[in-house]
């Protein structure tokens, strides 16, 4: 089976991990401030505060601006669930917008067209490892005064005009196993704004700027020295596996090219890291995809409910009708790129999946 995704663990990171162990000091040190110190580097930033997951780094950059209960928050409803779930932990409604149907990011006009006076953020994701437009977005929230939180946690390392992800807005990183760099688990916040990283890293410690002196209602949210290791180990790798993902997608992108898919569309001013390498399945799918599971090709559907059609958001009465963001869901499809894949395997991904393709029309047929 060519797998989806291979997470690298070298020795440096094994020894690395081990060092801290026999350290004796595991919590958040200075190994930490370390790779707070680095990722802020890589985004172009003056600050980092490194937190648990993803998750609870887009939720404590809500928390850093004073958004809660009363607030919106502007989203999309083609993302992972947390992109929208972090509203609704501090008490806000997020507000979902559709997408551009080419690029599967955010649509600037549909946001600006969901503003309302209780209207504070907007949360941009950028989707599968490329910006969404943050030409546009930022505009929009120059112009009517909002928060841009940039939901980062697949695209470490993307630009946007020559700018790194992360330093437009607040910036929001994961390092789940899966994820372009890893820490075993992990995120990252990062600003330019100073009032905004002393909140958060109050924030993360139970609001304790001095031990066991508590100025806000917080949360343990900090990561590990050992988690940090890890992930100052992977930075070094960052942009050696970057170029290899680059340079595989673009191999598929050319292999696939006389296929009936479209590849995600990618903007002018953007760059892709391509966490993931995602195409547009017309008809068949899911058929198209058992088929490349059952011939020996990884492959993953990223992500088959919208947000505000899950039932979680259903039970809280959220009825939107998003066309183009129901299409993608039903439409989308993942294949491999990561670093690990080899030309061979690159051929073999494109062969399988014009034979799926060929068997669509059959396999609806016996169906039927």
């Amino acid at each position: 089976m060519i797998p989806m995704a291979r997470p690298v663990v070298d020795d440096t990171a094994c020894d690395a991990v081990v060092a801290v162990l026999k350290s004796g000091m595991l919590a958040q040190g200075a190994v930490v401030q370390q790779f707070e110190e680095r990722f802020a580097a890589l985004c172009g930033v003056r600050y980092a505060i490194a937190t648990s997951s993803g998750t609870t780094a887009l939720h404590l950059a809500l928390l850093a601006h004073g958004i809660g209960p009363g607030d919106e928050v502007i989203t999309t409803s083609f993302s992972f669930i947390a992109s929208a779930n972090v509203a609704l932990y501090t008490g806000a409604t997020p507000v979902f917008a559709d997408i551009d149907p080419a690029t599967f990011q955010i649509d600037p006009d549909d946001v600006e067209a969901n503003i309302t006076p209780r209207t504070r953020a907007i949360i941009a994701v950028h989707l599968y490892g490329t910006p969404a437009d943050l030409g546009r977005l930022t505009a929009i929230c120059d112009r009517h005064g909002l928060i841009l939180i940039e939901d980062a946690c697949q695209a470490h390392g993307a630009m946007w005009a020559g700018r790194p992800v992360g330093s437009f807005g607040t910036g929001c990183f994961s390092f789940y196993p899966t994820k372009n760099v890893t820490s075993a688990e992990g995120g990252m916040v990062t600003t330019d704004d100073p009032e905004i990283a002393e909140r958060a890293r109050l924030l993360r410690a139970h609001g304790m700027a001095v031990r066991y002196h508590h100025d806000l209602l917080g949360y343990n949210f900090r990561m590990t020295d050992v988690h940090a290791a890890i992930g100052l180990a992977q930075l070094d790798h960052l942009r050696e596996w970057t170029d290899e993902r680059v340079c595989n997608a673009g191999t598929l992108r050319r292999l696939i090219e006389p296929l009936p898919v479209d590849p995600q569309a990618i903007y002018e001013e953007a760059s892709h890291v391509y966490h993931q390498f995602t195409i547009r399945v017309h008809d068949g799918r899911d058929e198209v995809a058992a088929y490349l599971r059952e011939h020996g090709v990884g492959c993953e559907v990223y992500y088959p409910i919208p947000i505000h059609q899950q039932p979680v958001y259903r039970d809280r009465g959220f009825r939107d009708f998003l066309p183009h963001s129901e299409r993608a869901a039903r439409e989308v499809l993942s294949l491999p790129v990561h670093p690990s894949i080899t030309g061979d395997e690159l051929c073999t991904i494109s062969r399988t999946l014009a034979n799926a393709l060929a068997q669509v029309p059959t396999v609806r047929m016996a169906a039927d």
